[in-house]
């Protein structure tokens, strides 16, 4: 007689024992790769099954890919910490888990004070057959009209509110970094001149608040 096939169930949680770690439907965890040279799998549980035969807990999970695992490769306006949300769905051992991470979306990203190692970010969707990216484009700024990348220092322009490389605008990152004012060179002749009334207008009040005292 052929042996009863275990009943699996689905659990609302579990805890990973060789972590500490309670992991459950939706979060975002870091995977053991089978590769140790490699770094940690990013992925998302969808959900938690045990076949009521112990300690055998799998989870289904939609994976992150990196850049370097998409079919473009790397480019230069990914972030480091940079990753996406792929249509690849797996099933692994619970026990593959290293650790819980954030995947934020990109916008919270850039307002974090601090990122720390299981901080990641997601501004795309990805095809992991056709290579194709959900949205398939993005603002871009600059003179080299390239994407943001939160790892790079920019410098916005106060007249055309454009952001720029200080590589691009010939600047060190140094002198980026001192700038009290900055207008590019299709705004300066007219942000000179804001500069400037602004600056007599500063000094007209300061005179008037002078001449107000001493009567």
């Amino acid at each position: 007689m052929a042996r009863a096939k275990a009943q699996r169930r689905t659990l609302d949680s579990y805890t990973v024992k060789p972590i500490n770690k309670t992991v459950k439907p939706g979060d975002c965890v870091l995977m053991r790769p089978a590769d140790p040279s490699k770094p940690s799998y990013v992925a998302k549980i969808e959900r938690i099954e045990s076949d009521g035969r112990g300690p055998n807990v799998r989870v289904r999970v939609r994976w992150y890919y990196r850049p370097e695992e998409s079919i473009g490769g790397r480019r230069q306006f990914h972030g480091s910490k940079e990753v996406f949300l792929s249509d690849h769905y797996d099933t692994q051992s619970a026990d593959t888990i290293e650790g819980k991470c954030m995947v934020h979306s990109f916008k919270n990203y850039t307002k974090l004070d601090a990122v720390g190692n299981d901080d990641f970010f997601c501004r795309f969707e990805y095809n992991s057959s056709t290579g194709a990216f959900d949205p398939d484009r993005v603002a871009v700024y600059c003179k080299c009209e390239m994407p943001y990348n939160p790892d790079d220092l920019m410098v916005q322009c106060e007249g055309c509110i454009d952001w720029f490389h200080p590589a691009c605008i010939e600047m060190s990152a140094e002198e980026a970094k001192r700038l009290d004012h900055f207008f590019c060179e299709n705004c300066s002749s007219e942000g000179q001149k804001k500069l400037q009334n602004s600056h007599n207008t500063r000094q007209s009040d300061a005179k008037a608040e002078t001449k107000r005292r001493r009567r």
